[in-house]
């Protein structure tokens, strides 16, 4: 009989990270998702709304469970709603290496998060950089775009590369799961000063109700 109480357990026990995929129609979010969720290449997927994909893998031999946002803009000038950035804990920013609009777009929602209150991490990807004959935004753009994000870059093809496009959403994750102990180590760096003054305040009042009466 399969024990049912120990799978709960281990399920419970994962790790739950929430990543949207942003980027201009056209850039190759989804053929990016699907490499990652399934390694096969899809070409060119025109779906008409944001998928949600859930995916469990291992991230530095510790399992975690993505559930992707596929977004789904229906043009250049349509951007991501706050929503999604509120339900994300990390950001995929995607822009192709054909398209200089698609870098555009990249850094104006860049430009969008910065001026928010989100404080999500981020990690941009150029895709289809195999069609370099094609090239309209140079490397080393994308990589001081990068800098100024204070975030991860890289470039990969969709259409070809597996592992590069895998590292891509496991540096994303890493880097959300390292902003998630930093929060929680605040908090109690916070609650420890909180109650260490509360004994300090405690400890002057026990000592002067403790001193001799007249």
């Amino acid at each position: 009989m399969m024990n049912t109480k120990g799978i709960r357990r281990k399920k419970s026990s994962l790790s739950e990270v929430k990543v949207a995929v942003v980027g201009a129609p056209g850039v190759g979010k989804s053929a990016l998702a699907v490499r990652f969720l399934t390694r096969r290449y899809i070409g060119e997927y025109d779906h008409q709304s944001d998928n949600r994909y859930k995916h469990e893998v291992l991230v530095d031999n510790e399992p975690v469970l993505y559930e992707i946002l596929d977004t789904c803009p229906k043009a250049e000038d349509e951007y991501p709603s706050s929503e999604i950035f509120n339900w994300a804990d990390g950001v995929l920013l995607v822009y192709s290496i054909t398209d200089r609009r698609t870098f555009g777009y990249v850094k104006r929602v860049a430009a969008m998060l910065a001026a928010g209150d989100y404080d999500l991490p981020l990690y941009i990807v150029a895709n289809k950089n195999d069609m370099v004959h094609l090239r309209q935004v140079s490397t080393e753009e994308g990589a001081i775009l990068a800098r100024d994000a204070d975030c991860g870059f890289a470039e990969v093809t969709a259409a070809e590369q597996v592992l590069p496009v895998a590292a891509v959403f496991h540096e994303l994750c890493k880097a959300v799961l390292a902003a998630r102990r930093k929060s929680k180590h605040s908090l109690l760096e916070r609650m420890l000063g909180t109650r260490s003054s509360n004994l300090k305040l405690y400890a002057r009042g026990k000592s002067d109700s403790a001193l001799p009466k007249d």
